[in-house]
């Protein structure tokens, strides 16, 4: 699993004109399975997104093509990590410790 932190590195009034794009950007990783959660950080300086999958290259690709980012509107911390406990609502996307040693 992922933490995609957005960072904003542009005027906010440009990033409101982008906010549609970047909302149809992230409708379309919803709806293929990647992004699980997502919103505004607090005070408005990004965002952040849970996203899951396997391998750390396709999520970097995937955040290079948001408008923000080919906007020049934000940057990107992207944060592996292993959910190995959940909510029982995100069951699905436990994931189990590696076997010692990896």
């Amino acid at each position: 699993m992922f933490v995609l932190e957005l960072t904003y590195t542009g005027p906010l009034e440009r990033v409101d004109e982008l906010l549609p794009e970047h909302v149809a950007w992230l409708d379309t990783h919803y709806a293929a399975g990647v992004f699980i959660a997502s919103g505004r950080k607090n005070p408005r300086d990004g965002g952040v997104i849970l996203a899951v999958g396997d391998d750390r290259a396709r999520i970097e690709a995937i955040t290079a093509t948001d408008p923000f980012v080919t906007g020049g509107l934000c940057a990107y911390r992207v944060t592996e990590f292993l959910a190995t406990r959940t909510a029982p609502g995100l069951s699905a996307y436990r994931q189990p410790l590696p076997a010692p040693g990896k």
